[in-house]
């Protein structure tokens, strides 16, 4: 595709979670990386010429397209550079949350490396705010998460909890697939709602390529698909540039779920099992007020 090889954009707006401070962002994911076992040194970053990273690229076992260009270009630089600091915290984050988003994605028959949509939308944490309100490690905006029943209450948030908003985000991404049938498309109403990808559809002159209607989209999501290419190329790729996995202590492998139907609060839950507030906390991201409600339904603790 001409258009896709040509494409420029000086004024690309970056995803929130580019510019998300490394301080704010180790406070929001409660994980403790600082008794690693393994020191993570990274060395410095490698910059490679366009025909690299378009092979690269292409040999990555993937469903969707997954383009290069200056603007893909100017994304994998931010990651492999710039941020390469966030990158190495989330290649550990995401020893947790990839096989939760791989099971639900498997189990819808969506494109695994749909995986990586957290990484640009939230960096992989699970309580993030955007300036519009979207919330979770998918960011779901209010009414949305609604519509794919999420409860959001005083007490409870389940845009917030990485298992029920992953299966919502499946669904909603299933959703725009049958009306779209591209996965770029699908990605950029993910961002922006079906009604803006349709206004550039329209505007364009009716064109169905990502990359045709790219400078009719709105600002924000122009960058999107960019983004969500570079997210594949460095969490494949992140050891060709030095980046290394900052290991954590925390041990998620040990986690299973039991079923609450009183209401409780984590302090009797900390002192009862003698597990620290913050693991309980970290662990269930969804209750906003350390309390479990129960009485009318049956909700998942983590422990």
């Amino acid at each position: 595709n001409q258009n896709e090889e040509n494409i420029q954009d000086s004024a690309v707006i970056v995803p929130e979670s580019l510019n998300e401070s490394l301080g704010n962002l180790l406070h929001n994911w409660q994980v403790d990386f600082s008794n690693s076992k393994n020191e993570c040194d990274n060395g410095e970053n490698i910059v490679y010429s366009d025909s690299v990273y378009i092979e690269r690229l292409y040999n990555l076992p993937t469903e969707m397209e997954l383009s290069f260009n200056s603007v893909v270009r100017t994304y994998i630089e931010m990651y492999t550079a710039r941020r390469r600091d966030l990158v190495s915290y989330m290649l550990s984050l995401g020893d947790y949350y990839y096989p939760i988003f791989e099971e639900v994605l498997d189990r819808y028959e969506l494109p695994l490396e749909l995986k990586y949509l957290p990484v640009i939308e939230s960096a992989l944490n699970p309580v993030a705010v955007s300036r519009m309100g979207a919330t979770g490690l998918w960011q779901f905006m209010l009414r949305t998460g609604q519509q794919y029943q999420l409860e959001v209450n005083s007490l409870v948030d389940e845009r917030r909890d990485p298992y029920k908003a992953t299966e919502a985000a499946a669904r909603f991404l299933s959703d725009l697939y049958q009306i779209y049938g591209d996965w770029n498309l699908v990605i950029a109403a993910y961002n922006c709602g079906p009604g803006n990808v349709n206004k550039a559809i329209a505007r364009s002159g009716g064109k169905q390529d990502y990359w045709d209607i790219y400078y009719q989209l709105p600002k924000e999501t122009r960058g999107y698909v960019p983004a969500f290419i570079a997210a594949n190329y460095v969490m494949n790729y992140n050891n060709e540039h030095n980046i290394c996995p900052q290991e954590s202590s925390n041990d998620f492998l040990t986690l299973d779920t039991v079923h609450v139907t009183s209401e409780i609060h984590f302090n009797q839950i900390s002192s009862v099992l003698d597990i620290p507030i913050e693991d309980i906390r970290r662990y269930n991201p969804q209750y906003k007020q350390d309390k479990i409600p129960g009485n009318h339904k049956s909700y998942a603790l983590v422990l």
